[in-house]
């Protein structure tokens, strides 16, 4: 029987949230996206893939690391590369927060917690000493044949779109 590791996901270092180890096979997702539809893994089949998980939309450094990923959209669909921002918001909020901001990267919305734990950035987390469940911002690479090529963990908004870029653009060169 194949084992978690085996599946692309480690158990973290507490045990209780998975992370996701390179070279693994990514979590399959089906979530809901903004303009309705959904949005899958398997619609990425063969191509390279940028989830950006994201804790709220429309908060100051989501909006940040949002409008980056946006204005390199271009430059990511050159190279080949999806990007898609992933947060719990409901899909109304998503609609609202990139018609706002002018975004043009599908936002997806898992409001179960589902997919963010799968991919290990649903936990806890603590905010002037007052502790609560929420996304850590992370963003993970996954390469076209559906296995985890980068993550990037504990995200620091500034030039962060840019890093994540020059991998895409590495990984096709690999």
């Amino acid at each position: 029987m194949p084992t978690r590791a085996a599946k692309g996901i480690n158990k973290g270092s507490q045990g209780t949230t998975p992370t996701l180890a390179i070279g693994g096979k990514a979590p399959p997702f089906n979530l809901p996206r903004d303009g309705g539809g959904s949005v899958s893994l398997a619609d990425f089949a063969g191509q390279p893939l940028v989830l950006f998980f994201y804790p709220r939309a429309d908060t100051p450094g989501c909006t940040i690391e949002s409008k980056a990923f946006s204005a390199l959209s271009a430059d990511f669909a050159k190279a080949g590369a999806a990007v898609v921002g992933v947060s719990a918001d409901p899909v109304g909020a998503q609609d609202a927060f990139k018609a706002k901001h002018r975004l043009r990267v599908p936002l997806a919305s898992d409001e179960t917690h589902k997919m963010l734990t799968a991919y290990g950035v649903w936990g806890e987390k603590s905010l002037y000493g007052r502790k609560f469940m929420g996304i850590t911002r992370t963003t993970v690479l996954i390469g076209p044949d559906g296995r985890i090529a980068q993550v990037w963990p504990k995200v620091k908004v500034e030039g962060h779109a840019e890093a994540v870029l020059a991998a895409v653009k590495a990984l096709g060169k690999g």
